[in-house]
């Protein structure tokens, strides 16, 4: 069975943190990574090599990989070069996350290198998307995932009422693996997603962001306090 095969129609859990929470630990990635495994997730997603390398020694599941790093002067922050695959793959991801989007990224990488460099080391291509444009054209290059991950967070799709399932119908007439990813918080949305034609759907905030969810009730905790 293929790795696609095995994330079909099935949950993937973004295990990430708060730059500075005290989540933000390659321990505690890992044990959240493996509780996502054990509660059924198909696979992970995870930022950052030491991450990587912590969550690979808990599960089975498959791990998508990405580094966040930002260069003066380009949007694309979500491997933006080869540079970070190379260290991704090293850490044992075998699906590798990178920005689709046409802006321009450093050192003259393009969205074909990218896929290439992902391929030629064995790994799946994961495209993450803001429009049906750069899904077409991540798919056209060879990516073998196209995802929504980006919709509602370029200039050009500010404001994009989330989850995005409209771009899931448009990216589902392509010739690749679908993954909703963005905005989903709830089991229902999650359905919603997968009935607008995701193979696979991405949760990360609702589920692992202890920080968020924290301050979500504690929120409300001052609300009727005050009230």
């Amino acid at each position: 069975m293929s790795v696609l095969d095995g994330l079909r129609g099935g949950l993937i859990v973004s295990v990430q943190a708060w730059k500075g929470s005290a989540l933000d630990d390659p321990h505690v990635i890992a044990a959240l990574a493996r509780a996502a495994q054990d509660g059924g997730a198909v696979a992970v997603r995870v930022a950052g090599v030491e991450h990587l390398r912590a969550v690979r020694k808990r599960v089975e599941i498959p791990i998508v990989g990405l580094i966040k790093r930002e260069y003066a002067g380009f949007a694309p922050y979500i491997t933006p070069t080869r540079e970070e695959v190379a260290a991704i793959v090293a850490a044992g991801a075998e699906i590798v996350a990178f920005d689709a989007t046409a802006r321009p990224r450093p050192e003259g990488a393009t969205v074909a290198a990218i896929v290439d460099a992902i391929a030629a080391a064995g790994c799946v291509p994961m495209a993450d998307c803001a429009t049906g444009a750069d899904a077409r054209g991540a798919a056209a290059l060879g990516a073998a995932i196209v995802a929504t991950t980006l919709c509602g967070y370029t200039p050009e799709t500010a404001g994009q009422l989330l989850p995005a399932l409209e771009l899931i119908r448009d990216m589902a007439s392509l010739d690749a693996f679908v993954v909703g990813e963005g905005g989903v918080t709830a089991p229902a949305q999650v359905r919603a997603a997968l009935d607008a034609g995701a193979d696979a759907v991405v949760v990360g905030t609702a589920i692992t962001n202890v920080d968020w969810l924290v301050r979500q009730f504690a929120g409300s905790a001052d609300t009727v306090r005050n009230g």
